[in-house]
């Protein structure tokens, strides 16, 4: 038996609690994990609140990532004792997720930890940092370089965001951080902002065309902040789409596409192939300053998580929530 938060529904009514579980109760095959640590992303706050469906069957242990070790494998290109990352794959909707002691799945799932982390490092990056790099490898890949000028990153507080900034400013990129938060000015100019920009002059409508400002863009927001970030991006330009805290709707106009030749990247990290996992961690791996990477994290354990999920929604956490399973 172990400790996992397992959501159960039951007259259309979704509960989630910290229970115990058997071993029994996980994939017949697979590779067995011993988990360190989990998360808090925005996607597990809509399942575990209920707030979306993300959660596809019932009863599951929510969570889509994990770090840990592994117990046991049927693949031998994975052995006992390998230190592994789990982001995606259906992990917390299909298949039972991070928020527990144990899981089972597929090799195919795995990435294996860098050897610079510990596995602490990588689930204080976990899927919103991963989801960051899979973005700045994006604006690079499409020939987007610091000498062309500003990139904004919006929701920058946040954890996608939070990583964005820090990975982008390593890189020498000059960061302009979309906050609505009045105290995370000091935050993000420590984590390497260059300007802080208020969240309320991107999130209200704007016109279809506006002044060039940004060589590229990383969007965790959507809506009409995802719209006037394209209106202001500068002519060859490249944002990237990752997220919908603001909302899933895009009231923009193809004019920022057509007349300026702006280029609109959606990243998923749910199902990103192999290759984009293993780029993106080793960005993190070279680009990711660790004593940087610990101020952005509140740490708690497993029984804190339906306290914590909702402040997630609300937008009142700063960073990254990390979860110690073990506590």
């Amino acid at each position: 038996m172990f400790n996992a938060l397992l959501a159960t529904k039951e007259d259309g009514q979704q509960s989630v609690d910290v229970t115990q579980i058997d071993h029994a109760s996980l994939a017949e095959t697979g590779v067995l994990i011993k988990i360190d640590y989990s998360t808090i992303n925005y996607k597990d706050a809509l399942a575990i609140t209920g707030a979306a469906p993300i959660i596809r069957q019932h009863p599951l242990v929510p969570g889509i990532d994990l770090a840990g070790t592994i117990e046991d494998s049927d693949d031998p290109a994975w052995q006992v004792g390998d230190k592994v990352i789990v982001n995606g794959w259906g992990m917390g909707e299909a298949h039972s997720g991070g928020l527990a002691q144990y899981a089972r799945v597929p090799s195919s799932f795995l990435v294996k930890l860098p050897q610079n982390m510990t596995t602490r490092h990588a689930m204080c990056i976990g899927t919103a940092g991963y989801t960051a790099a899979l973005c700045a490898d994006a604006l690079e890949a499409q020939g987007v370089t610091p000498t062309q000028g500003e990139i904004l990153v919006t929701g920058a507080s946040g954890g996608v965001g939070s990583v964005a900034v820090a990975l982008l400013s390593a890189r020498e990129f000059s960061v302009g951080a979309s906050t609505g938060k009045p105290g995370a000015a000091a935050y993000l100019t420590h984590l390497g902002a260059s300007s802080i920009i208020d969240r309320h002059t991107l999130s209200e409508a704007g016109k279809p065309l506006q002044a060039e400002r940004w060589a590229g863009v990383v969007d965790a927001v959507g809506g009409n902040s995802l719209a006037n970030a394209c209106a202001q991006t500068r002519y060859g330009g490249v944002v990237t789409a990752c997220g919908l805290a603001e909302s899933a709707a895009l009231p923009a106009t193809v004019m920022p596409f057509i007349l300026r030749g702006v280029i609109l990247h959606g990243v998923d990290s749910v199902m990103a192939p192999h290759a984009s996992r293993l780029s993106a961690w080793a960005r993190l791996a070279r680009d990711m300053d660790l004593n940087l990477l610990e101020t952005m994290v509140t740490e708690i354990g497993l029984s804190d998580v339906t306290t914590m999920a909702p402040d997630v929604l609300a937008g009142k956490i700063t960073g990254r929530l990390l979860v110690d399973v073990n506590r």
